[in-house]
């Protein structure tokens, strides 16, 4: 299962990250950090379009390398000019080939809210996503399970808001039960990585209406942007439809303007 073995290194990986820095530093310098820097992610989601967090995205255990050059601070830039609403930035190193730096330099480059895209299975994570500059985390049922509320309330409490992500059913009934302000919705399955945009539709139903809801993955044609748009949501999570594009500038704002009017 590749959910499995994500969760297998990620593991290992905060082992180390432990011992050479420890949660109480974590907090520590946290505590000297201005609240007033934290964006508002849900804010971004409401309005009267469409909204869309472009993904900064190197690679992906389905597709490999998406992008050989990635020009971390070209990109960057060229998400600051494009009419997205919010940035969700792979940090996982093993699968994604990101880095943590990539969510710092991101704070320093777009004025926009910053989503860090990646695999939380301790409350370390929590705290350093913060530290990093994120102003939300991805809490993924899959992995939390009935974990998921303590983990909710510890993003809350340091002003971090939540895209709590759910796939099928079990999923969302264990999500809809802390009352979460944002849900995505994946249509990948992260144990076989195949993609159904029905799963957005056939889940959607089951939402209140005020709690925000965010397409996720596999979105990629004009077909499937008049679908995806057809349904209530409120925004759409864009990676590798852009990661592609994002040199030629005229071609991804072209592809902006066909998700947003289209």
């Amino acid at each position: 299962m590749i959910l499995d073995d994500i969760v297998g290194v990620k593991k290992k990986e905060l082992e180390i990250r432990k011992e050479s820095k420890p949660l109480r530093d974590i907090v520590d310098e946290l505590s000297r950090i201005d609240e007033f820097k934290i964006r508002n992610f849900k804010g971004a989601l409401i309005n009267d379009n469409i909204s869309i967090i472009g993904e900064i995205k190197r690679a992906s255990p389905s597709k490999g390398i998406i992008d050989r050059k990635f020009q971390f601070e070209g990109i960057c830039s060229t998400y600051e000019t494009l009419d997205i609403d919010a940035v969700s930035v792979l940090t996982e190193q093993h699968y994604f080939k990101g880095k943590d730096e990539y969510l710092k330099k991101a704070k320093e480059f777009i004025s926009k809210p910053l989503l860090r895209k990646d695999f939380i299975v301790d409350e370390y994570q929590v705290y350093e996503s913060k530290l990093l500059g994120a102003d939300a985390v991805l809490l993924i049922v899959r992995i939390l399970k009935e974990n998921l509320g303590k983990f909710y309330k510890i993003a809350s409490s340091i002003g971090l808001q939540c895209i709590v992500e759910v796939h099928n059913k079990s999923e969302l009934d264990i999500a809809l039960k802390i009352e979460p302000e944002i849900i995505g919705i994946n249509n990948r399955n992260l144990e076989n990585f195949t993609v159904d945009l029905k799963n957005t539709e056939n889940l959607i139903k089951y939402i209140p209406e005020h709690t925000a809801v965010v397409s996720e993955s596999g979105i990629k044609t004009s077909v499937d942007f008049k679908y995806i748009k057809s349904l209530p949501i409120n925004g759409v999570l864009i990676g590798e439809g852009l990661m592609k594009k994002v040199y030629d500038i005229e071609s991804i704002k072209k592809f902006i303007d066909s998700v947003k009017n289209g």
